[in-house]
């Protein structure tokens, strides 16, 4: 038995890179040369690379199931993995004859990592379990006073913005470019103080569009409106569907704690969900992850997110392509896609390419979920038959047969994206996942023998 049930590609270990740099230097160390005692067993892959000191560089990594895979390595890397994490998982792909197995055979220095590791993430699975009484508030009468307060501060915050909006229009949208920036960081900043996140991210992305290119009124105007949609919801909350409400909630920043959530026994969902992307973008100080998943049983999507501060990558980590049998539960809202990870009751394990839709089905899924939340930046698709297309400046996403195709959203990032595409697809069809959002579509990963993460120029995670 391998490390953690089976070998991971070495396209799952690439996606796992923070960088491209990473990516590049993780791949010249996949080779026996560097490496000694290497070794794979009880789920955990080890060995010592040379280094420019004197003693070899430790490296043992966890890729057992039930957590995030760990790393640790005696190198002074502030990454994470670090390159030699990454070559020692890239030779370990390679099979038995690059790092042989070796369950009896565990080094103490990584043996005590490991165990003090796995000690702590019992800790947290059982705190998971007991999460009922975890969520619930030592005092529930303070709770619901808090929760009416920040409720009051957050409806304060909504009529300013919507006055603000007001005038913002009737003095017209033409001098918003000249007006800077300064005046939409200020009305983020009062959001802020009025407890409301998420008023003030659509706020500073308002700022962003004057003057971002021909088109920026019309674009301005649209967002505009979908905030003042937001204002009049939330100040309207007690007239609407619960579901509905929940998701206004959700949209101003007033969260749900993740183990509140998985407290809600008969809502976990187990499944073999498939890992169909992943994406790190930065936003603020933090690095947010989204990992998108697939139940093979329950045909139902979902989204993981993850942070990290400080440059640091997120924690959470998922092969691209990887198949997992894991515990989800879904936050509240009126259209389900953001879910809690429980518990993961195996090891990744090597998926096969999701089944898929073609354009007109595509569309008309994220039409359906815009119904349920007209916020939505984008909804997951996987799109199947389909040919990458240059059209002037940009792509389209073309059906076989050539009667419909989606335009693709035109960045850096994506134009590199599509690069990769058309040079695995050849100019036939294939399989892609990505987001179907208002201005087009964005790839992500695509499927030839195996997952193909589909990275931006520059990148190794898929930040752009």
């Amino acid at each position: 038995m391998s490390a953690g049930g089976s070998r991971w590609t070495a396209e799952q270990v690439l996606a796992l890179a923070p960088d491209a740099a990473s990516r590049k230097a993780g791949a010249k160390l996949a080779a026996p040369g560097p490496w000694s005692g290497t070794g794979a067993g009880r789920g955990a892959v080890w060995g010592q690379c040379k280094g420019s000191g004197s003693r070899p560089y430790q490296t043992v990594v966890d890729v057992a199931g039930g957590g995030a895979p760990g790393y640790r390595c005696s190198c002074p890397s502030r990454k994470f993995p670090c390159k030699h994490a990454l070559g020692l998982l890239l030779l370990w792909s390679e099979g038995p004859g690059a790092v042989p197995e070796a369950p009896d055979s565990v080094p103490e220095w990584a043996d005590s990592w490991l165990g003090g590791r796995r000690r702590r993430a019992e800790g947290r699975e059982a705190a998971a379990r007991d999460g009922e009484r975890a969520a619930a508030p030592a005092d529930p009468e303070a709770a619901r006073r808090r929760a009416e307060q920040r409720a009051a501060r957050i409806a304060a915050g909504a009529t300013e913005l919507e006055q603000r909006l007001e005038d913002l229009l009737r003095g017209g949208l033409a001098g918003a470019e000249q007006s800077g920036y300064a005046v939409w960081d200020e009305m983020a900043r009062r959001m802020v103080d009025a407890q409301a996140p998420g008023l003030a991210a659509r706020v500073r992305e308002l700022g962003a569009i004057p003057g971002s290119g021909a088109g920026w009124p019309s674009r301005l105007l649209e967002e505009c409106a979908l905030l003042h949609l937001l204002d009049r919801g939330f100040l309207g909350i007690d007239g609407l569907p619960e579901p509905l409400a929940a998701t206004v909630r959700a949209r101003v920043g007033i969260t749900v704690e993740a183990a509140e959530v998985l407290a809600d026994r008969e809502a976990v969902v187990r499944d073999h969900w498939l890992v169909l992307g992943q994406h790190d973008t930065e936003e603020g100080k933090l690095t947010v992850r989204r990992i998108w998943l697939y139940g093979a049983r329950s045909g139902r999507p979902a989204l993981l997110l993850s942070f990290g501060a400080a440059g640091r990558a997120p924690e959470l980590t998922l092969p691209v392509g990887s198949s997992v049998d894991a515990d989800l539960a879904y936050y509240p809202g009126a259209q389900a896609l953001r879910a809690a990870l429980g518990e993961r009751h195996a090891a990744p394990e090597p998926g096969g390419a999701p089944p898929g839709v073609g354009v007109h089905d595509a569309l008309a899924s994220y039409a359906a979920a815009l119904c349920g939340d007209p916020w939505l930046d984008g909804w997951p698709v996987v799109l199947t038959d389909v040919v990458p297309v240059p059209v002037g400046e940009g792509w389209q996403l073309a059906d076989a047969e050539g009667d419909s195709a989606l335009p693709v959203v035109v960045t850096a990032g994506t134009r590199s994206r599509m690069w990769q595409l058309a040079a695995v697809s050849g100019g036939g069809p294939v399989t892609v996942f990505g987001e179907c959002g208002p201005r087009g579509f964005t790839p992500y990963t695509t499927w030839s023998d195996t997952a193909i993460p589909l990275t931006a120029a520059g990148t190794g995670g898929g930040a752009e």
